[in-house]
């Protein structure tokens, strides 16, 4: 999922012209650890990325792991609330690529003891079988994007066509399936029209 994150990062700062003039802005939407957008940070210099969560058990994991990233650390914000909500109003239309791996098991499903034993339940378990949280940052993020701007969300293979569907029918412009190492749809990459 980083990997497909940072291609769009180059993507957007090869689109840009000359006067276009500032760093590409990503949003890492329920950052938990802080994994993904504290590593985009850390290979794009050219990036500036918030990190955000609406648990603050989370933003102190993030923090701590922000504050070992060194001089990378400088174009990090970390911010509290729910999806969307966390970031100021007056960056919308403004990210370049909004990621995330949110929440996407139906709560009567069943996971591995040694996943449920590690993580939280509200980082694993949404509801609407699973696909609640899915479908508010796609309904919500051409708000916060720029023109060809891209959403890049991690998601369970039963979800896939589903969400593509909808991400189709909210304005995405192009959308596009990635397998996971295990060769299943995992990743979608929605970009919005230019």
């Amino acid at each position: 999922m980083v990997g497909l994150a940072l291609l769009e990062v180059d993507r957007r700062a090869a689109d840009r012209d000359d006067s276009a003039d500032g760093p590409v802005l990503v949003a890492d939407l329920g950052t938990g650890s802080g994994a993904i957008g504290l590593s985009i940070a850390a290979e794009r210099t050219g990036t500036r990325v918030w990190c955000t969560d609406v648990s603050l058990d989370a933003l102190a994991v993030a923090r701590a792991n922000c504050a070992g990233l060194g001089q990378p650390a400088q174009r990090v914000t970390l911010a509290e609330g729910s999806w969307f909500e966390a970031l100021p109003t007056e960056l919308e239309s403004s990210f370049d690529v909004v990621v995330a791996n949110p929440p996407y098991v139906d709560r009567a499903g069943d996971l591995p003891v040694e996943v449920v034993g590690w993580e939280p339940a509200e980082s694993l378990f949404a509801d609407r079988d699973g696909c609640a949280d899915l479908e508010a940052l796609v309904d919500g993020a051409q708000t916060w994007l720029t023109p060809g701007g891209a959403l890049v969300l991690e998601m369970s293979p039963d979800q896939v066509g589903d969400l593509a569907a909808r991400a189709r029918e909210v304005g995405f412009d192009e959308v596009e399936i990635h397998l996971d190492l295990t060769g299943r749809d995992r990743v979608m990459v929605a970009r919005s029209a230019r």
